[in-house]
């Protein structure tokens, strides 16, 4: 079984170990930045809920205005 990580650039596969030191470093950096992003969009997701429970809140509390 081949566990080797693999990277696609432009449709072609590519083995990690098989690219050039600076390759190797582009892709750590996309690894990174690819984290970096997943976790500001979990915190994104929980700052949302917490907002649209606060605004839900407020419109509770808010006197009825009638129309």
């Amino acid at each position: 079984m081949d566990d080797e990580i693999e990277v696609t650039v432009d449709g072609i596969s590519y083995k990690l170990s098989e690219l050039s030191e600076a390759a190797q470093e582009q892709v750590a950096n996309l690894q990174f930045v690819d984290a970096q992003m997943a976790e500001l969009n979990a915190k994104l997701a929980v700052f949302q809920t917490a907002r649209n429970a606060y605004q839900s809140v407020l419109q509770q509390l808010v006197p009825r205005v009638p129309q």
